[in-house]
């Protein structure tokens, strides 16, 4: 196929869409149904009052329809400003709020506002693939930070990658792949270095919602001039359910989000019109709810780390959020092995190898386990299967 951008091509494969694909030919019994723990998504629809309040809107509010906002509506912004101002102690406005469609798309515009052609940007591994992926479109180099045994990058370590061509630091916390919730202190050492060094750090706060520390997980909107380096991101659609309306949010600087709207003007135009509306309704009338979805993830945690935390020969090296990372005892490495679950085990993981760097020993030892979307009784049936594995 020609013409094609050649950074594109050389971009991976969605890992979700190809871990899908194995499942082609293999069938399921009844009483042995397939345990999908491969996507960090909620497969339940939002709830009924939510769903009311969009499908009012749709009947009702003509503008529901039309063109908003590039960067999103202001009732949506503004209410955004003041959870993050509660939670975090800053004193955001309106003006500090993108919404996008999606956190990915927020990243995505993020980057094309600090990184072009030959730029570096340091991220620790294992990642996001879906980060990874947009960076490689961008030509952008992704620098590795390999992060230690507790699954934290080193600050120190952060530093000794910087070099001119450095961009921005992103973190993820909850992190997703491996679910590790990064210290207040080692988020305030990383935004302390990128500062210094005059670069941005690129937080993405997916998770935030189901971190299992009570208060503020960090300090830096109250830091004095925070807004000339952190961007914060964060998606609505693992707190309400709202994954297939695609609502996102950038928490930043008013010039970082001035050069944001060219991006988003570009290939959204206005993010919808009816997700922002459920967003919305949900900040205001779930927050009861929503406490008792955290409480339930909290507690499916709990019986994941148990029970991967006792499978003989396996590591559970950490767990929080929707995910946890383990690594396996077997001579294959994860990409084969991964498949070879679907088939042996009835169970459907992605590999550590698609959340790092290729030739990376790590990722062929490890697989990501994200099991929001399964119950106390499936978590322990993982397990059996696990456990049942051979060599």
């Amino acid at each position: 196929m020609r013409p094609l951008n050649p950074a594109l091509a050389a971009t991976f494969a969605p890992p979700v869409m190809e871990a899908r694909r194995w499942l082609s030919g293999v069938s399921f019994s009844v009483d042995r149904p397939l345990i999908n723990v491969s996507q960090a998504a909620p497969v339940d629809p939002p709830p009924e009052g939510l769903r009311r309040a969009i499908a009012e809107a749709a009947l009702h509010r003509p503008e529901a329809h039309l063109y908003g906002p590039v960067l999103g509506n202001s009732d949506l912004r503004d209410a955004v400003a003041a959870q993050f101002s509660a939670a975090y102690g800053g004193a955001l406005t309106g003006t500090n709020v993108a919404i996008t469609q999606g956190c990915n798309q927020a990243f995505c515009a993020v980057m094309a506002t600090l990184a072009g052609q030959g730029d570096q940007v340091i991220v620790p591994t294992p990642w996001y693939f879906n980060h990874k992926m947009w960076l490689d479109m961008a030509g952008v180099a992704t620098v590795p930070l390999p992060c230690g045994a507790d699954m934290l990058p080193d600050p120190d370590h952060a530093a000794a990658l910087i070099t001119p061509a450095t961009r921005a630091i992103v973190l993820v916390t909850p992190n997703n792949p491996s679910g590790a919730e990064y210290p207040a202190d080692l988020v305030g050492r990383i935004f302390d270095l990128a500062q210094a060094h005059g670069i941005a750090l690129v937080v993405d706060e997916t998770y935030r919602d189901f971190d299992s520390r009570d208060g503020a997980p960090h300090d830096l909107l109250t830091r004095p001039d925070w807004d000339g380096t952190l961007i914060q991101l964060y998606s609505f659609s693992k707190a309400y359910r709202l994954t297939g309306h695609r609502v996102g949010a950038i928490v930043a600087g008013i010039e970082r989000l001035q050069q944001v709207e060219k991006f988003l003007d570009t290939v959204a135009i206005s993010p919808s019109q009816l997700g922002q509306i459920g967003a919305v309704w949900g900040m205001e009338h779930l927050q009861d709810w929503l406490a008792g979805e955290r409480a339930e993830i909290l507690a499916r945690r709990a019986a994941a780390a148990a029970a991967l935390g006792a499978l003989p020969g396996w590591r559970l090296k950490s767990a929080g959020a929707y995910f946890a990372w383990v690594e396996h005892p077997f001579a294959e490495g994860s990409a084969d092995l991964a498949r070879r679950m679907v088939r042996d085990a009835g169970v459907l993981a992605l590999p550590g190898t698609m959340f790092t760097p290729e030739g990376d020993a790590t990722g062929p030892r490890h697989l990501r386990i994200a099991f929001a979307n399964v119950d106390a009784a499936g978590i322990a049936a993982l397990a059996d299967r696990l456990a049942g594995l051979s060599a």
